[in-house]
């Protein structure tokens, strides 16, 4: 029993350091070994395959890859959306390892830390534009005025001053993703989460959307997107090339004129 407390205290020692180290060196998000799996019928399909990757404060990542590589999973795992395999793979953010939380811990954690962006949008159908964006700010403890306030501001400051009392079925493709992104920023958070943002988009919403981004940059939010979007590759710090699960190419950008 003594040698099994003291192998426990050796490794939260090792587990303390890791997290100081990570702190020092800026390291907002680090995972290792990635493995997440799905189940379709009978068969496995390994969307994740032993991925590991560094992310540090203020860093604009792009992850680029064929359709049905993993890159959403992938963003959903170092998001703490999803979990690695039991025993397969480690991430820690803001220096705290999220792949051992519980759901309910979890789910806090994301909703100060982390900002959501989906291509899909995920919109809840039964709440106006408004209400949306002040939905992640009622959960935080925001007081009503306060987030009916901020919400207006972010649908002002992404051209949807005057549809903010709509219902999601009422707005564009391209409407319906700045309320997103505009509920992604309701909590000031510091790292977003970007899933094809831009993609089947009108050219005047992808506009809007890639130069907030450039803005979300030149302030220091520490950004992830999956894209193709070559405007928004242009703004990257790094490239990571994914394919099959697997990061087969990190390029890392230096000396840009933005």
């Amino acid at each position: 029993m003594k040698q099994k407390e003291e192998e426990k205290i050796l490794e939260e020692d090792k587990e303390a350091d890791e997290i100081i180290a990570l702190m020092k060196d800026n390291i907002v998000i680090q995972a290792n070994n990635l493995v997440k799996d799905y189940h379709i019928g009978e068969y496995i399909v390994r969307a994740v395959d032993g991925v590991s990757l560094t992310i540090r404060d203020g860093e604009f990542i792009v992850i680029r890859g064929p359709s049905g590589a993993g890159k959403t999973t992938l963003l959903n795992l170092i998001g703490g959306l999803d979990s690695p395999e039991k025993d397969k793979g480690t991430i820690y953010e803001h220096g705290v390892k999220i792949s051992d939380m519980e759901e309910e811990s979890l789910a806090t954690f994301r909703l100060i830390n982390s900002g959501f962006i989906f291509q899909n949008y995920n919109l809840i159908s039964t709440l106006t534009a408004e209400e949306n964006v002040m939905f992640p700010m009622n959960l935080a403890g925001v007081t009503f005025k306060q987030a009916r306030d901020l919400a207006v501001k972010l649908l002002k400051r992404l051209g949807l001053g005057q549809r903010r009392e709509h219902l999601p079925f009422q707005l564009s493709a391209g409407e319906q993703q700045r309320v997103a992104i505009a509920r992604a920023m309701a909590n000031d958070p510091p790292v977003l989460l970007a899933d094809e943002p831009t993609a089947n988009l009108d050219k005047k919403s992808a506009e809007i959307i890639r130069d907030l981004f450039k803005d979300l940059k030149a302030l220091g939010k520490t950004i992830i997107i999956a894209t193709h979007d070559d405007y928004l590759i242009e703004l990257a710090d790094k490239i990571i090339d994914f394919e099959e699960g697997k990061i087969i190419n990190e390029e890392i950008i230096s000396n840009k004129k933005q």
